[in-house]
């Protein structure tokens, strides 16, 4: 199995975490990182230590919040120098909840990575796209009792 790990400036990650179960149910092997304003990219490597550490997978997924922001660019440091984690940004709901079922169906580090871009890309969605609101017709048959 692959753990999951969801680093986030705030408490992003938590609430990723806590909304993901509601709709997956509770998953083992994930964790939330905070990254708190106080915090530097030391503190974040040693809490993306600590996760590998206590996980009992052989592979690390990690889920960030902001491509450049720290808690990505700590976890690409930590990544680099390991061939069993990769790093996605642009972490939201739609993406983790995906991950997490897939993850559940088995899927490798490289299987997951990918489903992270699809369901993140795809859970985007804008409403003047998605939706015509329709004009009602007055059909032939109604037109007469006005």
């Amino acid at each position: 199995m692959v753990s999951v790990i969801i680093a986030a400036h705030g408490r992003m990650a938590e609430g990723l975490l806590g909304s993901s179960a509601m709709i997956v149910g509770p998953s083992d092997d994930v964790v939330a990182i905070t990254f708190e304003q106080s915090e530097g990219p030391d503190d974040l490597l040693a809490k993306y230590a600590a996760a590998v550490e206590a996980s009992p997978s052989e592979q690390h997924l990690i889920l960030c919040d902001l491509f450049g922001g720290s808690p990505y660019n700590a976890a690409a440091r930590f990544a680099a120098e390991r061939p069993d984690a990769d790093v996605v940004s642009g972490a939201n709901l739609p993406m983790l909840v995906e991950v997490l079922a897939r993850r559940m169906a088995g899927a490798s580090l490289p299987e997951l990575v990918e489903v992270a871009r699809t369901a993140g890309r795809a859970g985007i969605k804008i409403l003047s796209e998605e939706y015509t609101p329709t004009t009602p017709t007055i059909s032939d048959d109604e037109g007469d009792e006005l």
